[in-house]
């Protein structure tokens, strides 16, 4: 794989506290790569320094100068009282077309939301916007700061769709924050988990039962794993978010049933 950034024993401290002691990773081309961590494991502060955000740090960040880098953050602050709806909030990330906003709405089934009130959109269709946001500018790098947090179960299996077919048709890498390997894994090459250090790093499934992981996260049962792989290879969505028939004779995901996409 292409190294698209590698960062080299990263170490940052506040007020004399460690939150980042010697991390180092590459995130590669094509691949999706989830770190997942405790709350205060310092998940944020190393997103900020990938974004370079973050600049008091000692270690090394190698990358290619005219690298592009799109950015979803965690939450999004509005003023409630201005208004603000889809198509004014994308044309303030830059100068681009009607129709570049129009495309990158469809990129991400959220073209219906053009004329909506910001304000007024469910998790999930704001998570959608804030997607196409960052495909503006054909991103060789897309950061997710916990993309699916105020999204439901099913709105969550949705989105990391969704985000591994941005993947697949833009073959950029994805670096995603998650506190929730189980929805994740089955849409993910690689899994960071952090505590201040990188505790564990492999395939989800091996991070799963790594001692160090259960150490902080429990033991997962196996059948709660294969529950989530069995959603995200039968309940398939186009492009556009629409579901997509189960091609396969033998499938029972019906039997779990489908909750209200978000």
């Amino acid at each position: 794989m292409t190294a698209l950034i590698e960062l080299s024993n990263i170490s940052v401290q506040f007020d004399g506290r460690q939150v980042l002691d010697n991390v180092s990773l590459s995130i590669n081309k094509g691949e999706i790569i989830t770190l997942i961590g405790p709350n205060g494991a310092g998940k944020s502060t190393l997103v900020k320094v990938l974004l370079g955000l973050q600049k008091r740090y000692s270690g090394k960040i190698s990358k290619p100068k005219k690298l592009k880098i799109g950015y979803v953050p965690q939450k999004l602050k509005l003023n409630e009282a201005l208004p603000l709806d889809v198509s004014r909030f994308l044309r303030l990330a830059g100068r681009f077309s009607q129709q570049e906003i129009q495309d990158a709405l469809t990129l991400t089934g959220a073209q219906h939301l053009l004329a909506n009130d910001m304000h007024a959109l469910s998790g999930g269709e704001t998570q959608r916007v804030l997607l196409a946001r960052a495909l503006l500018q054909r991103p060789d790098v897309l950061v997710l700061d916990e993309p699916a947090q105020g999204v439901d179960v099913q709105g969550q299996i949705d989105l990391y769709d969704l985000i591994d077919t941005i993947r697949r048709r833009f073959h950029c890498a994805v670096f995603m924050v998650s506190h929730d390997l189980h929805l994740v894994m089955a849409k993910t090459d690689h899994v960071i988990c952090l505590q201040h250090h990188i505790c564990c790093s492999g395939a989800p499934a091996a991070i799963a039962q790594h001692p160090k992981y259960i150490a902080l996260f429990g033991e997962t049962r196996q059948e709660t794993f294969a529950f989530y792989h069995h959603q995200h290879d039968h309940h398939h969505h186009d492009l556009a978010g629409q579901p997509v028939k189960c091609a396969g004779p033998t499938c029972s995901h019906q039997t779990h049933g489908h909750q209200k996409h978000d």
